[in-house]
């Protein structure tokens, strides 16, 4: 369930998003996390609502919560193995897959959980990668 907060302020800027609490709480997300937001526009990141709950580019089909802004994950396996492997292309991989970058993204910073099934099928697909690669 997402928390209603109270946000006084909301600004671009050239690599991140910024918002800041009545409390007077900032806190920035990175369009270099979120594959719609990285290769968009200018244009296209200041063209965006928010309500209570977050932002919203309709256009680009991408939504940041308020509450996400604040949370700070631990670096997941995958995050961990992405990393380790910048020769992985995180967007080649979820088109591979049939999923939307942004959600894999979200899997990658721990903004999201995938579940045990989803974890393995990323793998995997890394996997059947590295096999197709060797028989090059």
């Amino acid at each position: 369930m997402l928390l209603k907060m109270n946000i006084e302020k909301i600004w671009i800027t050239d690599d991140a998003i910024w918002i800041r609490t009545a409390e007077g709480k900032e806190a920035r997300e990175k369009f270099a996390d979120y594959p719609r937001l990285r290769n968009a526009s200018q244009e296209q990141r200041l063209d965006f609502t928010s309500d209570k709950f977050g932002i919203h580019w309709e256009d680009l089909d991408e939504d940041l919560s308020f509450e996400g802004f604040f949370l700070k994950p631990q670096p997941t396996k995958l995050y961990l193995l992405f990393i380790a492997h910048p020769e992985l292309n995180v967007s080649a991989l979820a088109r591979r897959m049939g999923i939307s970058q942004s959600l894999m993204a979200q899997y990658i910073s721990g903004k999201k959980k995938p579940s045990e099934t989803r974890l393995n099928m990323i793998l995997e697909n890394i996997r059947e990668v590295g096999k197709e690669l060797m028989a090059v």
